[in-house]
């Protein structure tokens, strides 16, 4: 097949273009004239755009007069293809429903349409009315993206014929050679002026001046049209480059042809500020192409978790676009999910979630509505434990109790119906694609890039469905349900503590347990194999699967900072027999500690984790303790980069609602004052603290921010917490820990002794007077000293 020409739209048939032809599908979007323009990648490697007409079909219920108004409404309106009364099922609803079926000739015309629709008739309740048409065409054709397809076009590409090759849950799927080019500009546009950007494809490099409009645009012209990229991945693309470079454009007077389809200018998503899991969480304006994809790394949702073939595999099996499943929550990708399942069973997906929580008396609450089950660990060091962990349990207690708003509820996690709910439906191939990538992940030699791809893959899906469970309690959830919420932890909490009888009968101390993990110490189990009748017992008796994460040359529980006899379950650090860490709840795992902070924490548990054994410990003890004393040696000379003290905090709500304003806030209104640019709820603020009244300086306007300024006893304060943190298990407490960093007057207890199967510190070489209050001295010390 013969090149055609690039960056335009493919109308005609090239002439030797056959009838039929194979390629993946790439880019999918409504078009006004056309209904659906379709972007390929053909096996010969050619980027063609096919047109295909799409009827959308939407469905109205609630009163008869209110119907018949509807009806006589549609009629006059122009697009609608046919009206007809139809029954249908609501999962919230015993039986089928009478509903209004109108099917309009485009999808953008059903949009419009329905605005007008829902404005006019606000009382009736509406079905299937705002699915994407990515998922519409996935519930019609079995289409996803990057699906492999043959297609047959008549000579004006529209399309005649389609048939998907592939499914969803190809665990190999293969891919065409894609064309990437990445851009950049050379400095962070928040805090500097970039002079030139610079664009890597093919294995080469180019750097362009901005200087200069008309031929940075020529020249980016003529890239764009010669390599023709598929994805073009940027940094700041979203709120800085592109915006920068359609400005530049306008200036040069020259179009900057970022779309394949020249007929599109590029679409900009509004920006938004929504509250989900806890927490406030804002999203830019974003710029979306059309015929290719452009990701913003820094704005992609979990790039930095696992990348292009994360982004791909999300993409692929929740059916949405490329551009979409890069940058929205895994919330987003259950939702089209579960919309898919409904509309591929004929089921309808509400506009609006309708139901509301059933009464529940004070007893009722007590009784259902709890979480997980957490242990209160066994704080200290523990040698020769290891680590079970449930493989998915919360879906897999979905898909094994039959766990959906629409069936009854399971007793613990046997289920009521047989017939799979719509949740169910939705999970288990989802479930059953990550258990099988994890198995083959297993059987792969390290470094091979097939292990990197398929973990990529794997962590994408893991995300899926670690939200899947959270979002059945969510109140706007269309196929959500609390109390089918509640009976997953209910059956999470059974479960564990099954596990726990299981691992006690078999030997096995149990020093914690957290939700779906279980952490197991018994003389002479040193190694995996040592676990493995333990794994298969749980496995047989809860019907679940389990894996062992490893085994812990040495673990450290750690208690709470305000007071050390209590354990907090969610604070550890270990290291286990591979060498590799497992770090939770300390200061390198929040994303308000400075760089120069975690950096420091983390070579010190790595010097540490060299120690294969607690007797080893010792030698190491004294490395990781003089990084600490180099860290602050290196904050009092001043040789500490001030990007690597920069902290970063989440604004959560308008910077006038806050009575007493934190840090980050006293930061956001210098920054608003000084340059007028307002931090909205949900945006990160980056500072750093300074001497002086207000305590800190925003990044963005500190950049020739002078040493002395720092409030070096503010990061000292910040540096001791962490390595407080990782020298705890030693006989170490935050408070005298702080107080050597500032003075270096008092003696620090760097000793431990062995005692049975546990370690306790020896707390007798600090200074006389010192009241002791470390975990093992006292009645408790059989239980939380260790």
């Amino acid at each position: 097949m013969k090149r055609l020409p690039p960056n335009t739209l493919t109308c005609r048939k090239a002439p030797d273009m056959p009838a039929a032809l194979r390629g993946w599908l790439l880019d999918l979007y409504e078009d006004a004239a056309d209904g659906l323009r379709l972007w390929i990648i053909s096996e010969e490697g050619e980027r063609l755009c096919l047109k295909q007409s799409m009827p959308i079909t939407f469905y109205a219920a609630g009163e008869a007069e209110q119907l018949r108004g509807l009806w006589k409404f549609l009629r006059k309106q122009p697009g609608v293809l046919s009206l007809s009364r139809e029954t249908r099922r609501d999962v919230f609803l015993p039986e089928p429903i009478p509903v209004l079926q109108a099917v309009i000739d485009n999808p953008i015309r059903q949009t419009r349409l329905f605005r007008d629709v829902q404005k006019q008739f606000p009382h009736l309740t509406y079905y299937d009315s705002d699915i994407s048409v990515t998922t519409r065409h996935a519930a019609a054709w079995g289409t996803f993206p990057m699906a492999f397809c043959e297609f047959e076009a008549d000579d004006e590409c529209n399309l005649q014929s389609l048939r998907v090759l592939n499914t969803r849950w190809d665990l190999s799927p293969v891919f065409p050679v894609f064309r990437t080019l990445s851009i950049e500009p050379d400095c962070d546009p928040v805090r500097g002026t970039p002079k030139t950007i610079k664009l890597h494809f093919q294995q080469r490099q180019k750097s362009l001046c901005l200087d200069d409009p008309a031929e940075l645009i020529a020249r980016l012209n003529a890239i764009l049209d010669e390599f023709d990229p598929d994805f073009i991945l940027t940094q700041w693309g979203d709120n800085w480059l592109i915006p920068e470079l359609l400005k530049l454009s306008e200036q040069a007077g020259e179009t900057l042809r970022l779309n394949r389809d020249a007929d599109r200018d590029v679409r900009w998503q509004k920006e938004l500020t929504y509250f989900s899991y806890g927490q406030i969480i804002y999203r830019g304006e974003e710029a979306h192409l059309f015929g290719r994809c452009h990701i913003d790394q820094r704005s992609a949702m979990m790039w930095k978790d696992y990348g292009l073939d994360g982004v791909l595999e999300s993409a692929r099996v929740t059916a949405q676009s490329i551009e979409r499943a890069a940058r929205v929550s895994p919330g987003s990708g259950i939702s089209a999910m579960q919309m898919l399942t409904a509309l591929e069973h004929q089921i309808l997906v509400p506009w609006h979630k309708q139901q509301v929580e059933a009464f529940k008396s004070g007893m009722d609450l007590i009784q259902r509505d709890r979480g997980g089950l957490i242990y209160q660990p066994i704080v200290g060091l523990h040698s020769d434990v290891g680590q079970i962990d449930f493989i998915s349990m919360y879906p897999a207690i979905i898909i094994k109790g039959n766990i959906s708003p629409e069936v009854p509820l399971p007793d613990g996690i046997i289920p009521a119906s047989d017939e799979l709910g719509v949740v169910p439906l939705t999970l288990k191939p989802l479930y059953e694609k990550r258990v099988a990538l994890k198995l083959n992940q297993a059987n792969l030699r390290k470094g091979d890039p097939i292990a990197k791809r398929d973990s990529a893959r794997a962590s994408a899906l893991k995300w899926l469905l670690v939200v899947c469970f959270g979002f059945l309690g969510y109140k706007n959830a269309r196929f959500g349900r609390i109390e089918a919420h509640e009976a997953v932890t209910n059956g999470g909490r059974e479960v564990l503590i099954r596990a726990k009888e299981i691992a006690e009968s078999m030997g096995f101390e149990v020093l914690h347990l957290f939700v779906d993990a279980l952490w197991l110490k018994k003389p002479g189990a040193v190694n995996k194999r040592d676990f493995q009748d333990v794994l298969n017992e749980i496995t047989e008796q809860t019907g679940l699967g389990v894996s062992l994460d490893g085994v812990y040359r040495w673990v450290a529980f750690l208690p709470s900072r305000a007071d050390s006899r209590i354990p907090v379950a969610n604070r550890y650090f270990g290291v286990f027999q591979d060498g590799s860490s497992k770090v939770r709840g300390i200061e390198v795992r929040r994303r308000d500690t400075p760089p120069w902070v975690s950096e420091t924490q983390t070579r010190m548990m790595d010097a540490l984790a060299k120690a294969y054994t607690l007797e080893a410990l010792p030698e190491r003890l004294n490395e990781a303790f003089n990084l600490f004393r180099s860290a602050l040696s290196d904050m009092r000379e001043g040789r500490v980069p001030l990007e690597k003290l920069v902290v970063t905090c989440r604004i959560t709500h308008e910077l006038e609602a806050y009575k007493s304003p934190t840090p980050a806030v006293r930061a956001a209104k210098q920054l608003l004052q000084q340059t007028g640019k307002r931090v909205r709820p949900g945006q990160k603020m980056r500072f750093i603290y300074t001497r002086g009244e207000q305590g800190v300086s925003a990044w963005e306007v500190t950049e020739k921010l002078d040493h002395s300024r720092l409030d070096r006893e503010k990061y000292i304060e910040l540096m001791a917490r962490a390595a407080s943190s990782v020298l705890y298990p030693f006989g170490i407490e935050n408070e005298e820990l702080k107080q050597w960093a500032h003075s270096a007057t008092i003696m620090l207890p760097l000793q431990f002794e062995r005692q049975d199967a546990h370690v306790r510190p020896i707390c007798n070489h600090v200074r006389p007077g010192r009241v002791e209050r470390h975990a093992g001295f006292g009645r408790r010390a059989s239980r939380s000293a260790t």
